[in-house]
């Protein structure tokens, strides 16, 4: 695994362990996809219709918040396939775009609220708002990045899977990248 790490060096000692325990001629590639500060959310499809949104939590236990997940405008309620996987659970981050965030706290501030600090804040406390209305007006936004538990699909590789999510009508970072090797991972963070 890769923890936080703060140099071109220490990420250089990780790909060399990488090939070390997938054997040197083994071809690697990187997806890079920037980090966006939200709620980390789980929603989860059965025969393509979304039925669980829940939040991560400590890793084992989070919140159910399908309803208020119901109400993010970028989150199918179907996926778009025809033969959609019989049941999936797609990972991904809940935010507030920074324009809604300012909007929302000068709404606040119109109306002698305490204000949110940073729009992390403002998702977690949106998402565990009991009026669906409200939270339909806070303008949450969801990027998707990873899989969770599945059945039934083949999907190689997690560029292919991120592929198969914009196919579906779920959106993904847009600064996400394929890199054939870490010298242009290297560049993308440069």
């Amino acid at each position: 695994s890769l923890d936080n790490t703060y140099s071109f060096s220490e990420l250089k000692l990780w790909e060399e362990r990488v090939h070390r325990g997938l054997g040197a001629k083994e071809k690697v590639e990187y997806v890079v996809e920037l980090k966006i500060d939200g709620v980390s959310a789980n929603i989860t499809y059965k025969e393509g219709k979304l039925s669980i949104g829940a939040t991560r939590g400590d890793g084992e236990t989070g919140e159910e918040i399908t309803e208020n997940i119901k109400t993010i405008r970028v989150i199918p309620l179907m996926l778009r396939s025809k033969e959609p996987p019989d049941f999936i659970e797609i990972r991904g981050e809940v935010y507030m775009e920074r324009g809604d965030f300012l909007a929302l706290n000068k709404e606040r501030e119109n109306e002698g609220e305490a204000l949110f600090v940073n729009p992390r804040n403002a998702t977690s406390g949106s998402l565990k708002l009991l009026d669906r209305s409200l939270v339909s007006k806070r303008r949450l936004s969801f990027f998707a990045h990873s899989l969770g538990a599945y059945r039934n699909l083949g999907i190689p590789t997690h560029w292919e899977f991120l592929d198969s999510l914009k196919k579906w009508g779920l959106r993904i970072n847009p600064g996400s990248r394929l890199c054939r090797n870490l010298d242009e991972v290297i560049a993308f963070c440069r």
